[in-house]
């Protein structure tokens, strides 16, 4: 049967909206429930999480993916610190000087919570002796054997002179002392000759004088000569003196220390190194003009540092742990970088050149997480020069390896240092979207070795009576945590149908707790302005229709340019090859729907179909798929027996951004339809589905917003009971549209009308039925499908004559 076709009425209002019944949820207001974690629906996630905080073996690290607001920081911050509750407190780690290579510190293993204790010991034994070994020096003790010392060595640097000087006064030279040193002197009637009296004597006798002080002086440089090996003898004895007194203070107070230090052999190793320094070094410890006397740890320094001399028996504490709290460490860095990731080395400018020393060393976040937990965030780690390929290696080696980023681009020409590695035991935590972990699975070969797994949030949430009380509860958990006013029944059911409508599926809550979260905040804000203690479900819809107030701006500009007919939209009247077609435009966390004409032109041709927007490349690939796709549909349904003779063009009218997606592909194929066939559509209604290859209409994305971005535009012109949209059938299940479009629909003033094929839509459009072949394979001539494929045999017909006339005219022209 052909001919015209009634217009259908559309689904009816119940499916167009399921709200949520606030008796069925089981209470009055949220005070009443028991608080539920806020894992609700992602068990698969925190399996995962618990394997990888729980598991012994190493590289079991883990990445955790899933859209923002699904609550994953809280998710894996509770896990961790509830796995780090079971893990004993990890070992204290100190760097302290290398004696024998100060360019190397040497890393250190306490037990928890004795870093500090080490730190203040050495601290306490550097004053202790600062104070007791000037006091050995002035000791009466110590100033007799220096006494000694000094006129033994008196002596025997004199004698030699002495011995000197009876030679010389032997041959009537004089050696004579002076503020210069020695000098000698030709005697001349007992007395040191003048130079006057030098000069009247004879040639012969000057020349005589003159070699024998030659030689004298001579030996007297023999004998001076020695004087430095008395001085070096001098100081050795006298620095050996200074050792032995000192040697029984020094260990004396080390011993004190290693006491408390029994059974750690590192320790105990490094206190024998310091003691014996101390030792050798001892003059450190002796006052200077510089030092105030009191010892190098003056009340005023002693909170901040040593003093700089000192500094080599300082204690560098990397980390340390509190022994009454045994818990592993579970750290989240926010800034990723190098430095703050594996530590860095600090430089101090002294007199124009930089200088640094194993007390400069920092650490870093690995440091604070080994034998505990690390939380980074993947993009954010990424886009840290080298930090990515630093943990890697860190992870890799199981150790610490500091390194700056000076080092590494090779721009560093200052002596730095090279500090042992510390061993680590760590598991990291990155937390980032399913595109990054896809992009290093694809890309890093070693990412997949490294992080052994992955906890996959889920978005959705089956819409079941059984998930419905618990994301109550949830609900309820957030606001004692946030500490906003309880909710009542309504206000839940109400925040539930908001959960339906972000997930895009009737059948679905959201799990972007983040998102639900905000509103709850705002409606208390609300709830609190009107006075009350109870928060309603108008403080729900207020909340929500605010937040969309407030982005709405642009939208608001587009349906006012809709309305002064700047942007030209139709929504009474039919037109030959022009139709309404929905997008959904997303600004910011925000997204709204706008309808955009669409027209088609027909005419003879050889078989090609322009789409104007990937011509001047506006269309994304997906929009051009979809257009191959619809000319596919055309080759392949109509005019089988002749060629293609078709040239159409397709245009987003007014449409000057890009354009992207295949969901406007049915809605350009009935304005193709509708060309070819010279069949009117109805400018009141509007399309939005992708089509097969077979005719078949497809799912798509945003069609509540589609629907609804229509219908705003259509209040703006009048409504009058002919508009509506026509959607994929399998897009009803999606539908949570407002109340407003709700009730109109419910008053007759609007339509909603799935399609299941072109055939469908086309007849609705029309209101011409679209036919189907019949036994003799033709079309009715009066269908939808008839016209198109008459028009396309015409075409045909029209290009083959054309031909045969060109191909006469060519060969009368030989001729």
């Amino acid at each position: 049967m052909t001919g015209k076709k009634e217009a259908p009425q559309g689904l009816p209002p119940k499916q167009l909206r399921t709200e949520c019944d606030p008796k069925s949820l089981g209470f009055a207001t949220t005070a009443e429930l028991r608080a539920e974690r806020e894992f609700v629906g992602q068990d698969r996630a925190i399996g995962a999480i618990e394997l990888s905080a729980h598991i012994s073996h190493k590289d079991y690290n883990l990445y955790v993916l899933g859209s923002q607001g699904t609550g994953r920081h809280t998710a894996v911050t509770r896990l961790l610190s509830e796995a780090a509750a079971h893990r004993p407190a990890p070992f204290d780690w100190v760097y302290v000087n290398n004696f024998d290579a100060p360019d190397k510190p040497q890393a250190m293993k306490l037990e928890p919570g004795t870093a500090t204790i080490l730190k203040s010991a050495m601290q306490q034994v550097v004053d202790d002796l600062a104070n007791e070994i000037p006091a050995l020096f002035d000791s009466e003790e110590f100033q007799m054997q220096r006494r000694a010392i000094e006129e033994e060595l008196g002596q025997k640097r004199e004698e030699p002179i002495a011995e000197f000087a009876e030679r010389a006064e032997a041959a009537n030279v004089a050696l004579l002392r002076t503020p210069m040193g020695f000098m000698l002197s030709a005697i001349v009637d007992g007395k040191p000759i003048k130079p006057e009296i030098y000069e009247a004597l004879p040639p012969d006798q000057q020349e005589e004088i003159d070699a024998k002080i030659e030689d004298l002086q001579n030996q007297l440089s023999d004998i001076l000569s020695q004087a430095p090996e008395f001085e070096k003898e001098h100081r050795q004895r006298i620095q050996a003196l200074l050792a032995g007194l000192a040697e029984r203070a020094v260990s004396n107070r080390i011993r004190g220390v290693a006491d408390r230090f029994k059974g750690n052999a590192d320790v105990a190793a490094y206190l024998e190194r310091v003691r014996t320094d101390m030792i050798t070094n001892a003059e450190l410890f002796l006052p200077s003009p510089g030092r105030s006397g009191k010892g190098p740890f003056p009340d005023v320094i002693r909170k901040f540092h040593l003093e700089p001399q000192f500094d080599r028996y300082a204690v560098n504490i990397m980390v340390s742990h509190d022994p009454d709290a045994p818990l592993a460490p579970v750290v989240k860095e926010d800034l990723p970088s190098l430095p703050h990731l594996t530590g860095r080395i600090e430089y101090i400018s002294e007199m124009g050149t930089l200088s640094t020393n194993f007390t400069l060393i920092k650490a870093g976040a690995l440091h604070r997480a080994n034998g505990g937990y690390l939380m980074l965030d993947a993009h954010r780690i990424l886009a840290e020069p080298f930090a990515w390929d630093s943990l890697k290696r860190c992870l890799q080696n199981r150790a610490i390896s500091i390194t700056s980023l000076a080092e590494r681009y090779s721009l560093s020409s200052t002596v730095t240092l090279e500090p042992d590695p510390i061993p680590l035991d760590v598991r990291v935590v990155l937390i980032g979207d399913r595109r990054l972990h896809m992009l290093l699975q694809l890309l890093d070969p070693e990412f997949s070795q490294l992080f052994k797994v992955q906890a996959d949030f889920d978005d959705a949430l089956p819409r079941t009576a059984r998930n419905m009380r618990a994301l109550a509860r949830v609900v309820a958990a957030y606001a004692i945590k946030d500490g906003i006013r309880p909710l009542s029944a309504t206000a839940v059911a109400a925040l539930l149908d908001h959960a339906v409508r972000l997930a895009q599926d009737a059948k679905k809550f959201t799990l972007e707790l983040g998102a639900l979260a905000d509103v709850m905040r705002e409606a208390d804000f609300y709830a609190g302005k009107e006075g009350r203690d109870l928060i309603s479900d108008a403080d729900i819809e207020t909340a929500i229709d605010q937040a969309r107030l407030r982005a709405a701006r642009i939208e608001e500009r587009i349906q006012e340019a809709v309305a002064r007919g700047t942007i030209r939209i139709n929504t009474q009247g039919a037109a030959v090859g022009q139709i309404n077609g929905l997008s959904v435009v997303g600004i910011g966390t925000t997204s709204f729907g706008r309808a955009s004409r669409i027209t088609a032109r027909v005419r003879m041709g050889a078989g090609k179909l322009i789409d104007i927007e990937r011509e001047v490349e506006l269309g994304g690939p997906l929009h051009s798929k979809g257009v191959l796709i619809l000319a596919g549909y055309l080759a392949a349904r109509y005019a089988l027996d002749v060629p293609m003779s078709l040239h159409a063009s397709l245009v987003f009218e007014q449409s000057y951004g890009g354009v992207d997606g295949d969901s406007a592909s049915s809605t350009e194929l009935f304005a193709l339809l509708s060309a070819l066939a010279d069949a009117p559509i109805r400018q009141g209604l509007a399309v939005t589905g992708s089509v097969s290859q077979t005719g078949e209409v497809q799912a798509i994305g945003g069609v509540n917003e589609k629907i609804e971005g229509f219908f705003d535009t259509c209040v703006a012109q009048g409504l009058d009971g002919s508009q509506g949209v026509l959607i994929p059938a399998s897009n009803v299940e999606h539908l949570m549209l407002k109340k407003q479009v709700v009730d109109a629909v419910a008053e007759g003033q609007f339509r909603v009308i799935p399609i299941k094929d072109i055939d469908s839509g086309i007849e609705i459009l029309t209101g011409i039925r679209a036919g189907r072949r019949g036994r003799s394979g033709a079309f009715p001539t009066d269908s939808i499908n008839g016209r198109v494929e008459a028009q396309l045999r015409q075409f045909a017909e029209t290009r083959r004559s054309f031909g045969v006339q060109s191909i006469a005219a060519s060969a009368k022209d030989a001729t």
